[in-house]
């Protein structure tokens, strides 16, 4: 699957300090410490709608990591899935007399569009779940050979299951008790009362070919991947094990990332799928989560066709701090595009305050767990002395453009 084109990052003097970021499954802050090629899983869009502000504010989460890795000289290999074969594609395509296939192709580009647009730097592998087919089956296989995956009695659909007993340390990255989840994993796409599962919260790993749904041929017979297990599956075939990072909104910790990571874990062996789990917090919009089921979404494309510039939207969605959740309004985006006005009026002068310290404090601020607010606010104090006091260093202005850019990923 082809990503989208990736804007220049410029290259800032010396390097930023150690990133840091909050692990869900160890409920801390801790240190993130790759490779000199840093590893990250991020989940991707199901293209059935357009790309709303929920979406980019994950996006922008992980974008700061990948600039912030290769702030500090890392490599980066980033991964990305797009979930283009699901039960709310097919609907939405029935319901709009359009063929799903047409639906995810017209939906994936809007999506990269959107994601160009925000300047997000693209993932090195793009990775759509139809074309990881055989990836999904050999996992599969492994599992049922291992006894983590059984199929149900079922003659007329013959579905594979994971057990959720499969691995002994199963629930340790989102903490939550049986009750949660069970609650979230029906609200969530799972299906606790299957008939013939093992075990309520058992996932599923492969769909059994249903009449007029797209089904591919398998040693268990034709169907088609369960969610979790194509985020394993892509996973593990593009990074392979112990990557830096699986990342995603914080809807996804159950059942989604649980699960997915324990699919990887029962395959390899392994402990732990990913050395930190990292979730971005919620946008709302009218008092609820922003999300398609409920239809109050804010579209990245629409606030573009009405001619707002995505570096407002980019500038207003990082005011808030990643992990936390918030809500966007029109006030938000008054005041991210009065600052954006401001800080490119600074940029633009020939002369300004020394660059060194704000540099510093951005970098900082941004590798202590991403917090966008205190590095907002240090350009914030350089572009008020900028403007009300001037300064003499004609380096600076095109210092701090630089910085904004490479680490905010904001062109002034």
């Amino acid at each position: 699957m082809q990503s989208w084109s990736a804007a220049g990052v410029p290259e800032l003097p010396g390097r930023g300090p150690q990133l840091r970021l909050y692990d869900s499954a160890d409920r801390q802050v801790r240190p993130v410490s790759p490779g000199e090629a840093a590893t990250m899983y991020v989940c991707g869009i199901t293209p059935y709608d357009a790309t709303h502000l929920g979406h980019a504010a994950t996006y922008l989460t992980f974008d700061l990591v990948y600039r912030l890795w290769l702030d500090s000289g890392h490599r980066v290999h980033y991964v990305q899935n797009i979930t283009d074969v699901d039960d709310p594609l097919f609907e939405r395509a029935a319901r709009d007399g359009i063929d799903w296939r047409d639906l995810g192709a017209r939906e994936i580009q809007l999506f990269r569009e959107d994601m160009a647009a925000l300047r997000v730097l693209p993932p090195h592998d793009y990775v759509a779940a139809t074309d990881a087919i055989e990836e999904v089956i050999a996992v599969v296989e492994k599992l049922l050979a291992s006894g983590a995956a059984y199929v149900v009695d079922d003659a007329e659909y013959p579905d594979v299951y994971f057990r959720a007993d499969a691995t002994p340390q199963f629930g340790y990255e989102s903490g939550y008790d049986r009750d949660t989840m069970l609650a979230l994993f029906g609200e969530r796409g799972g299906d606790p009362d299957r008939a013939g599962k093992a075990n309520q919260l058992d996932a599923l790993l492969w769909r059994a070919a249903r009449d007029g749904e797209p089904s591919w041929p398998s040693p268990f017979g034709a169907g088609r991947p369960g969610w979790h297990v194509e985020c394993a599956a892509i996973a593990l075939d593009r990074i392979g094990t112990g990557l830096d990072i699986q990342g995603g909104g914080s809807d996804l910790i159950f059942p989604h990332h649980e699960f997915s990571a324990a699919h990887a874990e029962s395959v390899s062996g392994e402990r732990r799928f990913a050395r930190h789990y990292v979730h971005a917090g919620m946008i709302g919009w009218d008092g609820h989560k922003m999300s398609k089921s409920r239809g109050n979404l804010v579209l990245v494309s629409q606030l573009r066709a009405e001619g707002v510039d995505p570096a407002a939207i980019r500038l207003g969605l990082l005011a808030g701090h990643y992990r936390s959740d918030r809500s966007w309004s029109a006030e938000v985006l008054t005041a991210a595009t009065a600052r954006l006005a401001r800080w490119r009026e600074a940029a633009a002068l020939p002369e300004g305050p020394d660059a060194g310290d704000v540099i510093a404090r951005v970098r900082t601020y941004l590798a202590d767990d991403l917090d966008t607010p205190k590095a907002i606010a240090a350009v914030d104090g350089w572009v008020t002395d900028a403007l009300e006091y001037a300064g003499h260093d004609a380096q600076a202005p095109t210092l701090v453009t630089s910085a904004v850019d490479a680490l905010l990923g904001i062109a002034l």
